[in-house]
């Protein structure tokens, strides 16, 4: 309970100081930063080496990119059949296929598995979601806004350089090994300022803007992301008779609210604006219901 109490007083908080002059309109940027530079390789640096080689520690990994995928293929079909506009189906592709699993993810599993299951999160989202967004992200930015080429080399370096990326090659190759006491108690302090700074975050960025001509893709939008994706985890886990505790983190890490992230590359291209900040706002209250339906189904 108490870690549900923090989630909701944290948003609440960073959506009222949205709405005041407190801070400066920067303040959602300079805390991610904060988060991606400081937060986040801390708390891949203390959890990841904790996890062992197995085949657990790939289960997060395997069905990141199988979600996506077939979140993916089911947001074009779908949006062929109801004949959505390029701008439409491109701010889908986006919001419907990559999910919030870090800033959302960390304290929701966090609440529901404790904080031994962090490692499995940070694969799930380092090894899946960072690099989908990173990779298939750009493309789709690209491919549905201009007729511009993606720059592989550029890509490839943004991915290379990224702060909890380099941290998660480090703790891969640390798995197994001990830090000093003194070490990870540097390390614990620091990656525990990731869960209150990164709900703050998002609820400085949320937006409740429901786009009334758009309720269409906004239904197929939220159905893929809340309820379709989890659902596919579950019958991967099932196909392969995995029901290990990555099995079921990986199942709630898939069934997280649309990512922040996602809406902001859309508006930046074009790709419908409203419609995606509307879908990301709801898909986050909604959220919280369908994670809890679905953690009551697998446990």
């Amino acid at each position: 309970m108490e870690s549900f109490a923090l989630i909701f007083s944290a948003i609440f908080i960073g959506y009222i100081l949205s709405k005041s002059d407190l801070f400066p309109k920067e303040t959602p940027l300079i805390l991610n930063q904060f988060i991606l530079y400081i937060s986040a390789p801390a708390l891949v640096l203390l959890k990841i080496p904790k996890l062992s080689f197995s085949l657990d520690a790939l289960i997060p990994v395997f069905i990141a990119w199988s979600v996506m995928s077939v979140s993916a293929i089911a947001v074009f079909y779908l949006s062929k059949l109801f004949s959505f506009t390029k701008e439409v189906t491109g701010s889908l592709m986006l919001v419907a296929v990559l999910g919030n699993t870090t800033y959302l993810g960390i304290p929701i599993v966090s609440a529901y598995f404790g904080e031994d299951a962090l490692g499995y999160v940070l694969m799930y989202d380092q090894l899946g979601t960072f690099i989908a967004l990173s990779t298939y992200g750009t493309f789709v930015s690209v491919y549905y806004s201009s007729t511009k080429e993606v720059d592989i080399r550029a890509l490839f370096l943004k991915i290379l350089y990224f702060p909890p990326f380099l941290a998660l090659i480090v703790a891969l190759f640390l798995m197994g090994t001990s830090f000093h006491p003194v070490i990870e108690s540097v390390l614990a302090s620091l990656a525990s300022t990731i869960v209150p700074l990164a709900l703050v975050a998002v609820g400085l960025q949320l937006r409740f803007r429901l786009p009334k001509d758009e309720i269409k893709p906004f239904s197929v939008a939220l159905a893929i992301k809340l309820v379709f994706a989890p659902l596919v985890a579950i019958f991967i886990c099932r196909i392969f008779g995995w029901d290990s505790e990555a099995a079921l983190v990986s199942i709630m890490e898939s069934s997280m609210a649309p990512m922040i992230t996602a809406a902001a590359v859309a508006s930046m291209a074009g790709l419908a604006p409203r419609l995606s900040s509307a879908i990301v706002g709801y898909g986050i209250l909604l959220s919280f219901a369908t994670t809890w339906i679905f953690y009551h189904l697998i446990t």
